[in-house]
C-alpha cells in the first residue's frame, strides 16, 4: 500500500514548457498603494509625482543672500559697496524678499557697519527656485520602473509617503522543522524585496493553500518519495497540480500548480535544488505576478574547462570568475563549498551536451 501513497515523479517537464504555462496563466497582482516602509523592490504600478518641492525658492549654499545687480563691476580689487549689510542665510533657508544670489561667506565683508562684495555674483547663484526639486508635473519615477534604495530617499524628501506599486503577498513556508528548510526560506525572504510574507506554521501548506490574501504560495520541502513527504499529494488534493518533476538538475523533484487563481511553488528540501529551483522558476513566478522590474544583469565569460551536460535536462552551473575566466565548480549536486565560491551561475539547455573550454557563455548572478 506504500507504493500506492508514494509521490512518484513519472515524467519531467521541460522546463520550457513550465515557463510558457507560468507566462500564460500567472496573473499579476492588482495594483496596491504601499508605504515606502515597504516598498523597496516593488514595481511601479502608476507615475510617481511628486508635490511641487521646494514652494520659493531656498539657499543652497550658507553664505550671504543678495540682489545680483547690487554686485556688478565688483572684484578682488575694486570692492563694491552694497547698500546695506546683507542678510545671512543658511542652507534650505527661504530666501529673503528681494534678493535673487547667495554670496559666499568670504565674498562679502562687513566693517563697522558697512558691507563690500569682493566678486560679481550671477542671478540665481546659490538658490534653488520654486519646484527646482520637483515641479508637480514631470514624474520623479515612471510605471514599470523597480523602487530603488535611493528612490526611498528621494521619494521621503518630496514629501511622497506612499505609492501604487504590483506589490505581492507570498506566503513562505517550511514543511518541516528542519534547519536547512528554514535557511532556504529565510533566503527567499531576503530576495523577494517588497513582497509580504505572512506569517505561517511549519508543515501547514493546506492552511495556506486556502488563504485569503495571499497572492501566491512558496513551500519547501515534501516534493520527494520520502516516508514524511506529502506537500505534491497535499496540492493535488486541496488544489491544481500542474507538475511533479521539472527537467532541471538539481531540482527534478520540484512541482507547481495553483490553488484557485494562486500560482504555487513547491521547491525541494535540498538547499542546492531548492536554489536551483528558485532563480530558474521561482524568478519567474514572481516576474508575472509583479512586473519584477529588478534587473537580472548577465556578464559574458569565457569558460576556462568544459562543461559536461545531460540532454533533456537544463542545468545549473555555479561559476567562480577570475577576470574573463569562468571555471566551473559542480554540477547534478551543488556543495556548500561549490556555492560558497561562486560569483555566479550557468544555465545548460536542454538540448546541449554541454560548452567546450573557451566557450563564451552568459553568468547570471545569484540572489
Amino acid at each position: 500500500m506504500e507504493s500506492e501513497t508514494r509521490q512518484i515523479v513519472t515524467r519531467l517537464t521541460p522546463l520550457a514548457e513550465l515557463l510558457a504555462i507560468i507566462d500564460a496563466q500567472v496573473k499579476p497582482v492588482a495594483p496596491r498603494n504601499v508605504d515606502l516602509d515597504t516598498a523597496f523592490g516593488t514595481t511601479l504600478a502608476a507615475d510617481v509625482i511628486a508635490p511641487v518641492r521646494p514652494k520659493t525658492p531656498i539657499a543652497i549654499l550658507d553664505g550671504w543672500a543678495l540682489a545680483a545687480e547690487t554686485t556688478i563691476g565688483a572684484g578682488g580689487y575694486s570692492p563694491v559697496l552694497l547698500p546695506a549689510v546683507p542678510p545671512r542665510v543658511d542652507v534650505g533657508q527661504p530666501m529673503p524678499p528681494g534678493t535673487n544670489c547667495v554670496a559666499r561667506l568670504d565674498v562679502v565683508t562687513v566693517t563697522a557697519g558697512r558691507a563690500e562684495v569682493l566678486d560679481t555674483v550671477n542671478p540665481g547663484d546659490g538658490v534653488l527656485p520654486a519646484g527646482g526639486d520637483s515641479d508637480g508635473d514631470a514624474p520623479l519615477r515612471r510605471k514599470g520602473e523597480a523602487v530603488r534604495l535611493l528612490d526611498l530617499t528621494l521619494l521621503r524628501a518630496a514629501g511622497v509617503t506612499e505609492i501604487s506599486a504590483l506589490a505581492a503577498r507570498i506566503a513562505v513556508l517550511p514543511l518541516r522543522d528542519d534547519g536547512i528548510m528554514l535557511d532556504i526560506v529565510q533566503f527567499l525572504g531576503g530576495d523577494m524585496a517588497g513582497i509580504a510574507m505572512p506569517e505561517l506554521p511549519v508543515c501547514d501548506l493546506a492552511t495556506a493553500l486556502v488563504m485569503e490574501r495571499v497572492d501566491a504560495i512558496v513551500a519547501v520541502g515534501g516534493t520527494g518519495q520520502g516516508r514524511d513527504d506529502r506537500s505534491v499529494a497535499t496540492l493535488a488534493d486541496k488544489g491544481r497540480l500542474v507538475t511533479h518533476g521539472i527537467g532541471i538538475s538539481p531540482g527534478e523533484t520540484a512541482a507547481f500548480g495553483f490553488a484557485g487563481a494562486k500560482p504555487v511553488l513547491l521547491l525541494p528540501g535540498r538547499l542546492d535544488a531548492a536554489l536551483a529551483v528558485w532563480v530558474t522558476i521561482g524568478r519567474a513566478m514572481l516576474k508575472r505576478l509583479t512586473g519584477d522590474a529588478q534587473s537580472n544583469r548577465t556578464t559574458t565569460v569565457t569558460l576556462s574547462r568544459k562543461v559536461v551536460s545531460t540532454v533533456g535536462l537544463v542545468e545549473v552551473i555555479p561559476l567562480r570568475r577570475s577576470g574573463e575566466l569562468a571555471d566551473p565548480l559542480a554540477a547534478k549536486y551543488l556543495s556548500l563549498t561549490a556555492l560558497a565560491r561562486s560569483d555566479g551561475w550557468l544555465l545548460v539547455p536542454a538540448d546541449s551536451e554541454g560548452y567546450a573550454a573557451g566557450t563564451q557563455v552568459e553568468m547570471r548572478r545569484w540572489p
